[in-house]
């Protein structure tokens, strides 16, 4: 693929060599992202502020607190401590959870299948901090992923769009960035792949436009899945 070239031009390696994927989750793994614009709307209402659908794709793959304190700051001027931020994405996660259970994104079984079959690493870099979404990890995608091989918000004091997330993931896998392929739905989540120097794919599984991920410098971008799991084996071969 000429985006393999282009990714060692970008970085300046001399080889790509994956041995590990690491996956967002949101709009990634589980096509959830629906359920999270709604909460994120409703939500944050009843604190005054208007966070759209737009807001929420955007804002999507940082830390909660890290999106509230954001968007208070535009839109009231005020600076909010972290805890005051915490008890507002808590009444986000109590709205996406009366929402009926997202379900997987179609097509990510079979690629995780690819990715096994071909004697490589799987982990799970999220900026969520709801627990019970994450806890769904470890059963729905039971043989692929392990608590072990999960960083969340609470693991980094950097979120996305900053690297530190993707590299303490690789830090997991034991894996350098030219043997890391990352999967993003997310604008801040490509720029934080980016910036950590891996082998970005973005999965365009949203409303946003293309040019918003390729912007931030992704390697790669599909339309699904199941249209990144068809190229998945060309991808590793080169």
């Amino acid at each position: 693929m000429d985006a393999i070239g282009s990714y060692l031009r970008r970085t300046g390696f001399d080889t790509f060599e994956p041995k590990a994927v690491l996956f967002d989750m949101d709009g990634v793994l589980i096509d959830s992202m629906g359920n999270h614009a709604k909460a994120w709307h409703e939500a944050m209402r009843t604190f005054g502020i208007d966070m759209t659908q737009h807001d929420a794709y955007m804002t999507e793959g940082q830390r909660g607190i890290d999106t509230i304190r954001q968007m208070v700051r535009l839109q009231r001027g005020e600076e909010i401590s972290e805890q005051k931020a915490q008890s507002m994405y808590d009444e986000k996660a109590r709205l996406f959870h009366l929402m009926p259970t997202a379900p997987l994104m179609p097509g990510i079984i079979t690629l995780m299948e690819s990715i096994r079959q071909a004697g490589m690493l799987i982990c799970v870099v999220t900026g969520s901090g709801q627990r019970k979404l994450i806890n769904r990890l470890t059963t729905d995608f039971n043989g692929f992923i392990t608590s072990d091989m999960i960083i969340t918000a609470y693991d980094v004091k950097r979120g996305k769009p900053y690297p530190d997330p993707y590299l303490q993931g690789m830090a997991k896998c034991s894996t350098q960035p030219w043997e890391t392929i990352v999967v993003e739905n997310a604008p801040l989540g490509v720029r934080a792949a980016v910036e950590a120097k891996a082998f970005t794919v973005a999965v365009n599984t949203g409303p946003l436009d293309d040019r918003m991920l390729i912007r931030e410098g992704a390697d790669a971008l599909f339309h699904s899945i199941d249209e990144l799991n068809g190229n998945f084996k060309e991808i590793i071969k080169k």
